[in-house]
């Protein structure tokens, strides 16, 4: 059957393809001359590696296609004719080049659509084959003879684009744009390409079986006497190795689209690990599977090696440059594939601080195909900028061990490593345990780049000998960001984050696009804070997200400056800053809380009032929301007394290293009711929502002294201040001032203490500090322990947080001496 014949059987496919060949007006064409095409372009003898050879392999095929309309012109039929001159002068129009890749293309199309509904139809028919048992196999008996059975491939006729080359070219036809750009590629699972995998290499078996015996009627022309049938043997002969010839050149078409379908795969999965590095799921097991893939190919490509060299000594004439030809891609596929299999599978950290110890791996995946393992190479590793990351890439620069040490952009130690073959899971790998980045070399600054916006790479390299000759690999990591202080963590996640979610596999190093649609932002933004805190974003939290990133002029689109660049309106700070010190301050002091739902988080003020005023329990209704004004900033909203809505002034992980959430909202009596996060819940009791969380407080007791320390042991206690008290619930002011209150502490003793809150916080100065220490009722005695106590408590604890002047050491001292 015909490959237009399979694509018509299906609605789908065909109107498919009718609209991919009526573009160029070609529909017809297709139609009429469906077989002859399919076997002109499938049979073809050489496959065009230069813009030259392609123009020759055009022009030809242009010359063939216009004989064999003229042929057609005889036929009897007038409206065959009529099409036939509609066709001619078709072919007139088009340039030859273009009417060559649009049909080949076409029909790589075509196979593609054949794949997807033979895969579908055959799904959980087969079970995989041990690619380690290969040899063991029976071979399968019958040839494929339908040239469209042989030549099922995943999406493009195209060899790949695939890292580690090194010194051997690209055998990409550089005129012949890939179908498979904005297309999407059918899921195929593993198991089913293994099994094609396995079926081509069986049935190859038979192109041996015809091969062995082409040598032995060879050797016995060569050895017999004349023979008046000498003539009629020498032109069997002749034809018996053209048929195999074609068969060999039919099956390494198979190979590169079978090779295609498992580079893809690998795609899949360095998309997926370049996804984790913001916290999405992965599977790394299914490299295993991917191995397997690429172990069979080895073999595949091994055996169709050795066939054409056995089929070379077979010499019935003096020149055969088809066969040349075909043993030099045959050769070059292997390169390629041996080059494509060595990947990095442990990803060094994305930002990377210098003088820190770190941890990678590369992953060769032949296994012990090749016999490699049985001398293994040493891996090397530098590291390098974007800019020498491109010229290595994109000029395919001559790797050369002396030359790539001066490329390198810094000095790591520890960057190298012998790699080790596991014979339990057939891994052969190399691990650097123990790397650390000592010194950094940057590029000049433009415009407002920062050392947190450069991206570097480690690039590892090795050199082997496979079958005599010797093939250099390389391989880069994903892009890194290099800091030398904790405060550059924020801006450099910015830009790890932005790329991992929306950088093409395949690219020059390191380009990305400056913006992306809300819908792309929000994915990554979710998976993100997901797996930072351990609970997704709700819809109403993204779109309270996407309100954030707007500006005047509303858009779809999100750019990389609005993201992490611009200040956000009214505000001193990036988007990227605000939501890195929320997921932070999240993720290190109210995890458990977010994760059980006890936080709205991601409300704005203007709805937090409307949703507490509708609220069926009213007063002492609350939520907590992050704070829109305060980075890293955790605010409550609740119904005061009045009715109306009070907001206390945000509290940071600062205050949560003095006194955690849970405590402080359970001192606070004012709180009854939490507001539910989702909107179809009901409100909770406040000790039921946050009870787990609360830390254990002992009972009071009376005042003791500690005979030892000489210390009167405290805790610290959170209230809202009424009117009069620094602050007022009247309206709904936009911060109503919180107090610490030293509790547990002997009512005979007179005292009762209010700190005045953080001065930022309060807006105070040291001289305020020093009047809130007035407000101690002197009711003890001189020298009492108790003031001690208080003054040290304080002392110790303000100063650590650095907010103490002169003034209050000064006060200390008069009151301690009192």
């Amino acid at each position: 059957m015909s490959l237009w014949k399979r694509i018509s059987s299906h609605v789908d496919c065909e109107q498919r393809m009718a609209a991919y060949y009526e573009e160029k007006g070609m529909l017809e064409l297709r139609l009429c001359l469906a077989p002859w095409i399919e076997d002109r372009i499938m049979s073809e003898q050489i496959t065009p590696n230069t813009t030259d050879q392609l123009e020759r392999v055009a022009l030809k095929f242009n010359e063939d296609l216009q004989q064999k309309l003229l042929s057609t012109r005889t036929a009897s039929d007038q409206a065959l004719k009529f099409r036939v001159v509609e066709l001619c002068a078709l072919i007139q129009r088009i340039s030859a080049v273009d009417l060559y890749t649009h049909l080949r293309s076409g029909l790589q199309k075509e196979l593609q659509l054949v794949t997807e509904k033979s895969v579908a139809a055959t799904a959980g028919q087969s079970m995989p084959l041990n690619p380690y048992n290969m040899n063991n196999t029976p071979m399968v008996t019958g040839y494929m003879v339908d040239p469209s059975d042989l030549l099922a491939v995943s999406n493009s006729c195209n060899p790949p684009v695939v890292q580690g080359i090194g010194p051997i070219h690209n055998v990409q036809n550089p005129g012949i744009a890939s179908p498979a750009l904005g297309m999407v590629t059918p899921k195929v699972e593993l198991y089913e390409v293994q099994h094609q995998i396995m079926q081509a290499l069986n049935e190859f078996g038979n192109c041996a079986n015809a091969l062995k015996l082409l040598a032995q009627n060879y050797s016995y022309m060569l050895n017999s006497t004349s023979s008046p049938n000498a003539e009629a043997a020498y032109r069997s002969l002749i034809e018996e190795k053209a048929a195999i010839v074609l068969t060999m050149r039919r099956s390494f078409m198979y190979y590169e689209s079978l090779h295609e379908m498992v580079i893809h795969e690998l795609k899949n999965w360095r998309h997926q690990q370049a996804q984790a590095g913001n916290g999405a799921p992965f599977n790394e097991s299914s490299l295993d599977d991917i191995q397997r893939c690429f172990e069979m190919l080895e073999s595949f490509i091994a055996h169709m090696l050795a066939a054409v060299k056995e089929l070379m000594r077979v010499r019935l004439v003096t020149e055969e440059p088809e066969l040349t030809h075909l043993l030099e891609q045959v050769q070059n596929a292997q390169k390629n594939l041996v080059c494509s299999a060595f990947i990095v599978d442990k990803q060094p950290p994305q930002v990377m601080k210098t003088n820190t110890r770190f941890a990678a791996s590369v992953r060769w995946l032949i296994g012990s195909q090749l016999g490699i393992h049985n001398n293994p190479p040493t891996v090397e590793c530098i590291i390098m900028s974007e800019i020498q990351s491109q010229r290595f890439v994109t000029r395919n620069t001559q790797m050369d061990n002396s030359s790539l040490s001066g490329q390198s952009s810094g000095e790591i130690q520890n960057a190298s490593s012998t790699m080790e073959y596991q014979q339990n899971n057939h891994v052969f790998s190399a691990s650097f345990r123990n790397m650390q980045l000592k010194k950094i070399k940057r590029a000049e600054k433009k415009g407002t780049e920062s050392v947190m916006d450069e991206k570097f790479a480690l690039f590892f390299y090795t050199t082997t000998t496979v079958n005599d000759f010797q093939i250099r690999v390389w391989t880069l990591s994903l892009p890194v960001v290099v800091i030398v202080h904790g405060n550059q963590e924020p801006q450099s996640w910015a830009t790890i984050t932005w790329d991992n979610a929306f950088a093409e596999i395949v690219r020059d190093p390191f380009m990305i696009t400056d913006r992306v649609t809300w819908a792309q932002l929000s994915v990554a933004l979710n998976i993100k804070f997901g797996s930072c805190t351990g609970r997704s974003l709700t819809i109403d939290n993204l779109d309270f997200l996407y309100e954030k990133l707007q500006r005047e002029e509303r858009s779809e689109y999100i750019t990389w400056n609005q993201f992490c660049k611009e200040p956000m309106p009214d505000r001193s700070f990036t988007f990227w800053e605000w939501f890195f010190a929320i997921m932070k301050l999240t993720k290190d002091h109210m995890l458990g809380m977010w994760k059980a739902g006890c936080i709205m988080g991601f409300i704005n003020k203007t709805k937090a009032q409307t949703d507490l005023l509708r609220s069926v329990y009213g007063i002492g209704t609350f939520l907590l929301r992050f704070s829109d004004s305060e980075l890293g900033g955790v605010t409550i909203a609740y119904v005061n007394e009045n009715g109306l809505v009070t907001m206390l002034a945000p509290w940071t992980a600062r205050d949560f290293q003095v006194l955690n959430l849970a405590d402080r909202i359970r001192d606070l009596d004012v709180l009854c009711w939490l507001h539910p996060s989702d909107r179809n819940a009901s409100p909770v009791k406040r000790d039921v929502a946050f009870g787990e969380f609360y830390s254990k407080r002992q009972e009071p007791e009376p005042l003791v002294l500690d005979p030892v320390t000489g210390y009167v042991k405290s805790t610290l206690h959170v209230h809202v201040c009424r009117n009069g008290e620094n602050g007022s619930t009247s309206g709904t002011p936009h911060h109503a001032q919180e107090s610490m209150q030293l509790g547990n502490i002997s009512p005979q003793s007179g005292i009762t203490f209010y700190s005045p809150g953080r001065l930022e916080e309060s807006d105070s100065d040291a001289s305020e500090t020093a009047e809130a220490l007035e407000r101690i009722v002197i009711g003890a005695q001189p020298n009492d322990p108790v003031i001690s106590e208080i003054t040290d408590a304080l002392l110790t604890s303000n100063y650590r947080h650095g907010d103490f002047g002169m003034a209050d050491f000064d006060t200390i001292t008069n009151f301690e001496n009192f």
